[in-house]
């Protein structure tokens, strides 16, 4: 007997220890821990798939990456390169023996790899001291083309004298003369443009194929590999014209260029047609709204009878590719916050294949999601719904299957937040609002919760039913979390994204407004314990709510525009946002502008409001978190500012800058949380 005791007391040792599986709320440094799958490639004849793991190292603080393959069945599931670094962006060679991808594995500089797949040999095609960018194999398999940027020294008028030997002065003035000088995520433009190039996969130096002074989208191969075809905006205006790209060809041999496409709009994403005969591509006419649906269009190679194919399908064309037969396509599209799978024909006839493509979003719960066919109409795709993050889903015509659990073994002992649909109409005109409600882990609908309104950027996107480590983590903390698609938001159509344009924000308020009215009503929030908070133009909405209501009990907003006239002519595209959002430039119309601001309805707030923003951020830069906190010193409203170093837009370009944005946001919102 005491024998058996022991034994029985050894056991409950061992599963306190965690082989029992003891479950637990999610943890901030679980995110360190979280992989996802993301833009898988199916062979040309379907049997294998080579997808991207990702996942983080907790020691430097990295977003890595390795290659992973695994048949189409689900059995062999390998990788195929291993290590710190970051391999990603393969591509099948057409007679499915090889594949070329990017990575850092050598020396953190970013090459184009080659591996035979056979011996898993792999060489170096590029030791540029630039990387490649988007790549395509020519028909043969005896090269390979890509676009690449080409530095150029930046040229001044100022002529500095040279200092006397041995003197050290400050480095020279920075002369910038160029309408775009800077972009989010990349800082300060360098002199220089994407060019076109051309490589044997036998290695050795890039063939410089264009030379102009304009930036040249990824290049696909004529079926007969004399030509390339890829998208540019080569209009003299182009700096006042951002959308404004078309089709081209270039002829391998002398580099005669030919425009295909003329139309007003953004003309992209070429895709040739199995017989070679037809260039797919995507695009819209350009009228100027705030908002288009990206539509499906197919011309003859030569450029001639382009028509539309989607005209009558009101979501956007995400991606697509051709059928075997070059008779129709498949496609990826988001629909009221799912994503989809489907199929199209020539006459714009369209069938759904399956849903739930999503999970690359992470840290909030955007749609995103990538997929790919094989030349015998069998897919591969990234699958995510509210409880993991992207997995590989597979499907043919007929069926669909998840292939991948990659976080089976932390989702196992953690527990998730319950995510629940929700639908109410907006108390301005009576419009179906959708949403999502987030529950706590072992949620007690008898018992009172704090809630979270968190809203989505944009403002034209969409969120969905998509995991989010950062809705999760509010839940894991114990407040109830709503998420929204107001007025604005795609995925519903045209007209009901352009409800916002020229008029942002405004009505959207009364969307999320009366989402939480509708919220409350279900009996397990407590009303004294509300909070807000978004980012970017949800940053914009959670200033705006602040200084119309003072039913929240605080507000994070999160890298915001808190001045409209401002914002708009030092953001990174300062050509876009005055022509696409307003119709006017600043001095044209600044009453305007001043209305849709924030920063007007100051004097109103009383809410306790935290600013957050990327110290980088080139987007909406951190002068407008900064007008905003100055503002509401001085009108005495409790505020706070919180800075994060080497952050651009992406705040998460770092896992822990995901860590540090969560845990502020949580510890100004327990800070201001009313004791039951």
């Amino acid at each position: 007997m005491k024998k058996i005791i022991v034994t029985l007391l050894l056991f409950v040792a061992i599963n306190s220890l965690g082989f029992g599986q003891v479950q637990s709320n999610l943890e901030l440094l679980d995110i360190f821990n979280m992989e996802y799958v993301s833009d898988p490639q199916i062979s040309p004849d379907g049997s294998k798939i080579i997808y991207v793991r990702n996942f983080k190292d907790i020691m430097t603080d990295r977003n890595l990456s390795n290659l992973w393959i695994i048949d189409f069945d689900g059995s062999n599931n390998r990788p195929l390169t291993t290590g710190n670094h970051n391999d990603f962006a393969p591509k099948w060679s057409h007679d499915g023996k090889k594949i070329v991808f990017k990575s850092n594995m050598a020396d953190d500089k970013m090459k184009l790899y080659l591996m035979w797949l056979d011996t898993k040999e792999t060489m170096a095609l590029t030791n540029t001291p630039q990387s490649p960018g988007q790549v395509s194999w020519s028909y043969d398999d005896s090269y390979v083309a890509f676009n690449m940027f080409v530095p150029e020294a930046n040229q001044s008028i100022i002529k500095m004298p040279a200092k006397p030997e041995g003197a050290k002065w400050n480095a020279p003035p920075k002369y910038i003369d160029k309408m775009n000088y800077r972009g989010d995520g990349a800082g300060y433009y360098k002199g220089g443009n994407s060019q076109l190039f051309t490589l044997p996969i036998s290695g050795g130096t890039p063939k410089q194929l264009t030379f102009s002074e304009f930036d040249h989208g990824g290049p696909i191969w004529s079926k007969d590999n004399s030509k390339l075809y890829f998208s540019a905006n080569f209009h003299k205006d182009e700096e006042m014209e951002p959308a404004d790209s078309e089709i081209y060809s270039i002829k391998i041999d002398n580099g005669e260029i030919t425009p295909l496409t003329d139309r007003y709009g953004p003309d992209g994403n070429p895709v040739l047609s199995p017989d070679g005969t037809k260039i797919a591509y995507l695009g819209y006419d350009d009228r100027l709204q705030g908002y288009h649906v990206t539509r499906l269009y197919v011309m003859n190679s030569d450029g001639s009878d382009a028509r539309v194919i989607s005209q009558n399908f009101d979501r956007d064309i995400e991606d697509m590719a051709w059928n075997s037969k070059g008779n129709g396509f498949y496609f990826t599209y988001t629909d009221q916050g799912m994503g989809k799978l489907a199929s199209i024909d020539l006459s714009g006839k369209v069938g759904d294949i399956t849903d739930g493509l999503g999970g690359l979003s992470l840290g909030r719960p955007y749609n995103a999601a990538s997929f790919s066919a094989s030349a015998n109409n069998k897919f591969a795709y990234t699958l995510g719904n509210t409880d993991h993050p992207s997995d590989l889903g597979v499907a043919d015509t007929r069926s669909h299957k998840r292939l991948t659990a990659l976080n089976n073994d932390l989702f196992s002992f953690k527990k998730l937040g319950k995510v629940e649909e929700m639908w109410w109409e907006s108390s301005y005109d009576q419009r179906k609002i959708q949403g999502w409600v987030v529950t706590p882990p072992d949620f007690d609908p008898d018992k009172k919760y704090p809630m979270i309104l968190e809203i989505h950027g944009g403002p034209f996107t969409s969120y969905g039913a998509v995991y989010s480590a950062e809705i999760q983590a509010y839940a894991a903390a114990g407040y109830v979390v709503l998420y929204t698609n107001p007025r604005g938001s795609t995925s519903y159509g045209e007209e009901f994204g352009n409800l916002i344009h020229h008029d942002y924000p405004n009505h959207d308020y009364d969307d999320l407004m009366s989402g939480v009215d509708a919220l409350l009503k279900k009996g397990y929030v407590d009303d004294n314990n509300l909070f807000v908070t978004g980012g970017s133009g949800g940053g914009v909405l959670t200033a705006w709510i602040v200084g119309k209501t003072d039913r929240f009990k605080a507000a994070v907003v999160a890298k915001p525009v808190i001045n409209w006239a401002s914002f708009v002519l030092y953001a990174d595209g300062v050509q876009f946002f005055s022509k696409y959002w307003f119709g006017k430039k600043p001095w044209e119309d600044p009453e305007n502008y001043f209305r849709r601001s924030p920063l007007n309805y100051v004097a109103n707030v009383s809410t306790p409001t935290m600013l957050l923003t990327g110290e980088e951020d080139y987007r909406t830069p951190i002068a407008e978190s900064e007008q905003f906190y100055a503002a509401l010193k001085l009108e005495n409203v409790e505020t706070a500012m919180v800075r994060i170093p080497g952050a651009s837009h992406g705040i998460a370009n770092k896992p822990s800058n995901l860590i540090a944005k969560i845990a502020s946001v949580l510890a100004w919102f327990d800070k201001h949380k009313a004791e039951n």
